[in-house]
């Protein structure tokens, strides 16, 4: 994405107006004096901005997230429908089968799990249908605030670009006559200049005839 914008055409006010050659023409000069990457490059009179440092969990979770890898730091296997092991028991498999008393024991710990989990979502649920609306208000109520605020500083910035064209078009707009008038004396003396080298080559002809004639 450019992070430069295209702006307003800033050609003088009293000039006439470019056809598309010429302000194709323009535009390619204008190109040839940028740098290649001038629409990503950030301007030089911007303040550079101090490079982000990140804990070593956050970088991590960035390389993850970077690398399109998975997400596995959390057991979702414990919020799952659980079932209690296959495997019969009685009284004497706790000593006779310790891994069945190992299974049990994971199913128990899933079961805990699930339980507190369905019961703070539980929990959140209810109090999100009491605050929830309240806070959803209140966050938009805020977001207004701020888009208001943006648009007062779009405002006053629109504002003063427009004070600044008015002078630039007041400026110009008094000297057009004298631009004008100095225009017309340099067209004038240009032209006067080009027929003193007409008259100027006409003699240098013409001398040139009588040498040959006198020669002869």
């Amino acid at each position: 994405m450019p992070l430069t914008t295209e702006s307003h055409d800033s050609l003088p006010y009293i000039d006439p107006e470019p056809n598309p050659q010429t302000r194709s023409q323009i535009s390619t000069l204008l190109t040839s004096h940028l740098p290649a990457d001038h629409t990503i490059t950030p301007h030089p009179s911007l303040p550079t901005f101090p490079s982000p440092t990140f804990s070593s969990l956050i970088q991590a979770e960035l390389d993850r997230i970077e690398a399109k890898q998975p997400l596995t730091a959390i057991d979702t296997t414990r919020y799952e429908a659980l079932e209690a092991p296959s495997t019969p028991t009685d009284p004497r498999s706790d000593e006779a089968k310790p891994e069945l008393l190992n299974a049990w024991n994971s199913t128990l710990q899933k079961a805990y799990a699930s339980s507190v989990y369905l019961a703070t979502r539980q929990q959140n649920l209810a109090l999100l249908e009491r605050f929830g609306k309240n806070a959803w208000l209140v966050g938009n109520s805020q977001l207004e605030d701020i888009l208001r605020g943006l648009e007062r500083e779009l405002t006053v910035a629109k504002g003063e670009m427009e004070g600044v064209n008015r002078s630039r078009k007041g400026a110009q707009e008094g000297v057009r006559g004298e631009m004008e008038g100095l225009e017309a004396a340099w067209r004038g003396g240009v032209g006067r200049v080009v027929e003193v080298e007409v008259a100027g080559e006409g003699v240098r002809r013409g001398i040139l005839e009588r040498r040959r004639g006198g020669a002869r």
